[in-house]
């Protein structure tokens, strides 16, 4: 994230806003202005521009806020992450901010990661990270009893994402517990 937020570009500012909220790129490419509420810190993704075709309302925590209030707005669009024409950025723009930072991963592996993270290193129950993706319930029974959709606990959890994408990992060392040498 620190060599993302180096770059430049509005690929790269949509990467960032993409990584922060667990989004597909789609999602993303394409949202504008009107789903975003600042004040709230609430982005509402209508149902026809979701993989479900179902509104998903994503918790925005301080850092996405930050890169949104950050960004330009234009006249001639309402889109979010316009490209230079201020229509929808290619669907390859994310891919190829990757590519120039000279990073071998795709876009959409950072959902996987969000995924992983989030079921191995944290104690947020499946239910609320899988609606965190906006992923549908496979058991239909599961499905039908489950309506709520956690929002103030996904808060919290994208919260706890956005600081840990925040983090810079340092290296760290070993100190040998017996010396080599003998006395």
């Amino acid at each position: 994230m620190a060599q993302l937020r180096q770059q430049e570009s509005m690929g790269a500012r949509a990467l960032e806003f993409a990584i922060l909220c667990a989004s597909r790129s789609g999602e993303v490419r394409g949202a504008e202005w009107s789903e975003i509420d600042l004040t709230a810190g609430v982005w509402t993704i209508p149902a026809n521009r979701m993989k479900a075709e179902r509104e998903h309302r994503v918790p925005l925590t301080d850092a996405a806020l930050t890169l949104l209030k950050a960004l330009p707005r234009y006249d001639d669009t309402n889109l979010v992450f316009p490209n230079t024409k201020g229509t929808i950025l290619s669907d390859m723009t994310l891919t190829a901010v990757l590519r120039r930072m000279g990073v071998p991963v795709t876009a959409h592996g950072f959902r996987s990661s969000f995924r992983d993270w989030a079921g191995e290193t944290t104690a947020y129950p499946r239910e609320v990270i899988e609606h965190a993706l906006a992923h549908q319930l496979k058991d239909k029974a599961e499905a039908a009893y489950a309506r709520g959709s956690l929002f103030d606990k996904r808060r919290r959890l994208m919260a706890d994402w956005a600081k840990f994408c925040g983090t810079i990992a340092t290296a760290g060392s070993v100190t040998p517990i017996r010396s080599n040498t003998a006395a």
